[in-house]
């Protein structure tokens, strides 16, 4: 094969023309109308053809229209306004400057395996990658010192066709990543910046990459390398695609690649945020860096990287999440446990359930779960789903309390809101909406929007969708050599007028995506009618192994084949971002039909109601949270079933119902004026409660509040002094755990002579035998609640018991009062554990003694 040497061009701009590339280069612009205008205007058709990519387009486009551009006053005007909004975005005053104890500067890596900024940088498959960026956004909006660590992948996910049978294909065109807004770091010598990663018997080179979002950056590994082998070239080539090995070697790039890529560009960061669990082995990195650069052992290393680690699962069911065969881990890690000094079998039990079960593969999420001070859901249901899943790595705690908690999901408004519904929000709402998204009195102002207006500009958006879905369905036609009249049909079908209901998402079986197919006459009717016609358009991807969610897809398309519903039911190929965006801002009726419990939180609704969308969905993920009764439909009122089939029936049922009851005539019952008034309120309604809570600024707020500042606060002090505080904190854990089991709670007194009335005070004394510990190193609770059948306390509540400062015969005695609220038989106990306040939750150690008669 000849040498082959590579030249990269770059576009040729104007001299006054050049602030066009550094609008490029900033994902900002993503989210900003006037810049999305901008490119748009200087040829469209080209903008279409490099998928709405700056970076191609300015190198794709003609000199003569440059030169043009260059002459256009109006345009030069137009750019140089938009220079200056990314100049003065990136310069302005942010919540997290006003908001920030100065003491506390720290950085923030968050780490994720994918992430959605828009179609042209296909490095995401779905929600996942699709919060991700959003999280970015709003971390830039709100001034975060926040950066993102992730892949390059060469081919990222895959682009989805459908043959003419209507069955999935993939194919996996290659990202053309110098025509990206994308950035390769290179040194003062001009080559690129590497890195290296060692595996067991090789190591292998990456490069960085960065992408600039706002105000932050992503940086990116890639190990295309010329110096690695062909083979090693090709583990970050597809997202989720390999081998079971090559996912291994994809995550030990992702998490320890990653954070000696930050040590690389000199940017350590202080708290370390996990987005699933892809990225755990970031924290064997910390560990790694600190055994052997700060003399720490294993344990005490272990206390510095978990008091700064936070880890968001978005996984409701254990066959989600990623485990590895012992035989490889032992293969991989083998030299890496012995450097942190543990060995491999301790190093296996980091990622088990049940220590030293052999026949329990290694888990991503428990590694994650053990290495993070903050572990959390993303919806309150989801939180509680994940405790009962995760609850065995503490047994002695209540499920209830087991410490994993929830921050619900929101979406970056401004990066899924039409530019319809903005003009009408800036005329209505003012201007403080883009900046303070949280602020309910803002939104509270949507009910002053007179109800034509907001009707029309639904009209409009849906007009919009209607045109969008009838070119892509042609082009789909085109591709497959369909005939002229088929061509022609699709320039005919759906109606601009009629209620339009979106599903699109991945298909997975448990989100039931022909749940609306489960009486096809009855369906057939309620599409069909002339006076009151409906039309579903669906899209959405099926992983490329999964046959049962590659059959959901079939069957819909089958479905749209007949001729009865071809012009009421649309399949739209290649499910992305841009479909997304054409589909959430376009559709009436956003429906949701998984099988409860099993959606995690589901951000796809919530990209609806700014647009005018109204959310029908299963009582599951957000929506529970999010539905309040007035502001969309639940479908049941959030049962769990045992059966999966009769729930299937039922709820098929009660989702007709709704459409045929409540739905379609709410929609179709107009006023003289053609509006309809009943809807416009639910949709008011669906605007001021969704949108101030279920976006992006107030949950990475709440993240910031809740774990970032307290994470950096913890490192500062853990820190200082040589680690002194580290050392101490270890100490005194080993010194627990092992004179734990001599703690005894000798006796409860609890001096109740006749039954208590409601509104009585009942004190509580606690005699403890701490065996050498202080009261001050111990937490006491009465622990109150009702009786289940089986006269357990399933879940209770702690009433503290303090210290009094008496002691006798070396039993220190504890108090408290419990005021009786309300009359019944209740049962409670009494339990007693380890306290310390640099402990990142009160169960850390998972120990706790009960009081035994």
């Amino acid at each position: 094969m000849p040498n082959i040497q590579t030249v990269t061009i770059i576009p040729n701009l104007p001299a006054k023309l050049e602030p066009l590339m550094t609008i490029a280069k900033n994902l900002w612009w993503s989210w900003t109308p006037d810049a999305i205008y901008l490119f748009q205007d200087m040829d469209r058709d080209i903008w279409e053809k490099t998928g709405h990519n700056p970076v191609a387009m300015l190198g794709t486009i003609e000199q003569p229209r440059l030169e043009e551009l260059e002459r256009d006053e109006v345009f030069l005007a137009r750019m140089e306004k938009v220079h200056r909004e990314l100049e003065r975005y990136l310069n302005a005053s942010t919540w997290y400057q006003k908001a920030n104890i100065e003491e506390n500067q720290g950085r923030i890596a968050y780490f994720s395996a994918e992430f959605g900024l828009h179609e042209s940088l296909p490095l995401y498959s779905g929600g996942l990658g699709i919060l991700a960026g959003d999280h970015m956004k709003s971390a830039s909006d709100l001034g975060l010192p926040l950066l993102g660590v992730g892949l390059l992948y060469k081919h990222g996910y895959f682009k989805q066709y459908l043959n003419p049978d209507g069955w999935q294909m993939e194919t996996y065109p290659s990202n053309d990543v110098y025509n990206m807004s994308l950035a390769l770091l290179k040194g003062d010598d001009g080559k690129p910046v590497t890195i290296e990663v060692p595996f067991y018997d090789r190591n292998i080179a990456a490069r960085i990459w960065s992408i600039s979002v706002g105000r932050i950056k992503i940086y990116m590994l890639d190990t295309d390398v010329p110096s690695n082998s062909t083979h090693d070239r090709q583990i970050t080539s597809h997202l989720y695609g390999g081998s079971i090995e090559t996912r291994l070697q994809q995550e030990i790039i992702l998490g320890m690649g990653g954070i000696r890529m930050l040590r690389k560009l000199g940017r350590q960061p202080t708290v370390c945020h996990m987005n699933e669990g892809h990225s755990a082995f970031m924290a064997v990195e910390r560990l790694l860096s600190l055994v052997q650069e700060q003399n720490m052992n294993f344990d005490e290393a272990l206390e510095a990287v978990r008091a700064t680690s936070i880890f968001t699962t978005h996984t409701p069911v254990p066959a989600g999440i990623d485990r590895f065969p012992e035989d490889l881990m032992r293969r991989y890690f083998s030299g890496i446990a012995d450097r942190l000094g543990i060995g491999i079998d301790r190093f296996l039990d980091l990622g088990r359930v049940q220590a030293g079960n052999h026949a329990e593969e290694f888990c991503m999420a428990v590694l994650a779960i053990k290495m993070a001070s903050q572990t959390n859901g993303v919806s309150k249901l989801h939180g509680e789903v994940s405790r009962k899943m995760w609850g065995d790595i503490w047994p002695q705690i209540p499920r209830h309390e087991v410490p994993i908690t929830h921050v619900t999901n929101g979406i970056h408004t401004l990066g899924w809101l039409s530019g319809e519904m903005s003009r009408l929000y800036e005329r209505y709402l003012g201007s403080r909406w883009r900046d303070e998204p949280t602020n309910h009195a803002i939104w509270k102002r949507i009910e002053h929007v007179p109800a034509f207006e907001l009707w029309r500009s639904r009209e409009r958006l849906r007009e919009r969708l209607i045109a969008f879905a009838r070119e892509r369905l042609r082009r789909q036609l085109t591709l497959k050599g369909a005939a002229k009249y088929k061509l022609k049909q699709a320039e005919e079908i759906l109606d601009p007028e009629a209620l339009t209901i979106g599903f699109a998402r991945r298909f997975a079986t448990y989100k039931r995506a022909t749940l609306i197919f489960s009486d096809l006459d009855r369906l057939t009717k309620l599409l069909t009618s002339e006076e009151r016609p409906v039309q579903l358009i669906f899209s959405g991807k099926a992983h490329p192994k999964d046959k049962f969610g590659k059959e959901l897809i079939h069957k819909i398309v089958q479905m749209a084949n007949m001729p009865e519903l071809r012009m009421h039911l649309v399949f739209i190929e290649n499910y992305d971002i841009e479909v997304a965006r054409y589909l959430t801002q376009g559709v009436d009726v956003w429906l949701n039909t998984p099988r409860r419990p099993m959606e995690a939180s589901g951000t796809s609704g919530m990209k609806v109601p700014a647009n005018g969308g109204i959310n029908l969905s299963i009582l599951d993920g957000w929506w529970c949270e999010g539905y309040n009764g007035e502001n969309g439909w639940a479908i049941g009122a959030g049962e769990d079933y045992d059966d999966p089939e009769y729930q299937d029936e039922v709820e098929s049922r009660l989702l007709y119902e709704l459409l045929e009851n409540t739905v379609v005539p709410l929609f179709y019952d107009r006023s003289k004026h053609d509006i309809p008034l009943g809807w416009v309120e639910i949709m008011k309604n669906s605007i001021q409660t969704v949108c101030p809570y279920f976006n992006t600024n107030r949950m990475v707020e709440e993240y910031s509040t809740r774990f970032y500042l307290p994470n950096i606060a913890k490192w500062d002090v853990l820190s200082k002094n040589d680690w002194d505080e580290v050392r101490k904190l270890s100490t005194w854990k080993k010194r627990v755990i092992q004179d734990w089991h001599k703690v005894d709670i000798k006796r409860v007194e609890l001096p109740v002579n006749d039954s208590p009335k409601v509104g009585d005070r009942v004190p509580i004394k606690a005699w403890i035998d701490l065996d050498g510990m202080s009261p001050d190193e111990v937490r006491v609770d009465a622990y109150i609640g009702y009786l289940d059948d089986s006269g357990e306390i399933p879940e209770g509540h702690p009433l503290p018991l303090l210290p009094t400062g008496e002691e006798k015969d070396g039993l220190f005695l504890f108090q408290g009062t419990l005021l009786c609220l309300s009359s019944g038989m209740i049962g409670f106990s009494v339990r007693c554990y380890p306290f310390r306040k640099e402990l990142g939750h009160k169960f850390e150690l998972g120990l706790l003694t009960w009081w035994e008669n």
